[in-house]
């Protein structure tokens, strides 16, 4: 899962593998990949989204605004989902922040064994509905998603976004 952050795509392929000498290319100061632990507790969803908000302003991460607002998002979802639906099995969440040149994934991992779904949206219910939440904002960030199993038989779903959103459709001329 950890690619030290650098790579030119944004999703784990595997296991780790060197990274491919470039000769004279160094990493940008803001890439990098950084991970944290956290009870699964409700207070640890917003302070899984403070701690990412505030990595990505101290590593001076060029990101733009619509993108820092969808990750936080992301974030606060998954982090939510592993508190409501994993903590029995797993009493421990971690974080984990990869930077890259042109992109940011989050990746939520726990314990516990069942791989979540995206449901259909049922409009008569209040929940139910995050994992499509991230798909789609991802999806519209020109970024992807997904879920993986552990080698210690957990979980970690991950999402990825480009840095620079996608540029809007050009305006019909008249």
């Amino acid at each position: 899962m950890d690619d030290e952050g650098r790579g030119t795509g944004p999703c784990p392929h595997g296991p780790r593998a060197p990274l491919p000498d470039t000769g004279t290319a160094r990493p940008l100061p803001y890439e990098g990949v950084w991970r944290f632990t956290a009870p699964a507790v409700d207070a640890s969803v917003p302070q899984a989204r403070h701690a990412v908000r505030d990595l990505l302003l101290r590593q001076g991460v060029p990101v733009a605004e619509e993108v820092v607002q969808g990750l936080l998002l992301i974030v606060s979802e998954l982090v939510t989902n592993a508190v409501r639906h994993a903590a029995v099995l797993s009493p421990t969440l971690a974080v984990e922040v990869a930077v890259g040149a042109e992109w940011v994934r989050v990746c939520v991992e726990d314990s516990h064994p069942y791989r979540p779904t995206a449901l259909e949206t049922d409009h008569g219910r209040t929940g139910g509905r995050g994992l499509l939440l991230v798909r789609e904002i991802t999806t519209e960030a020109g970024g992807a998603c997904d879920v993986a199993h552990t080698a210690g038989g957990g979980k970690v779903i991950w999402a990825a976004l480009p840095l620079t959103p996608l540029l809007p459709p050009p305006a019909p001329s008249r």
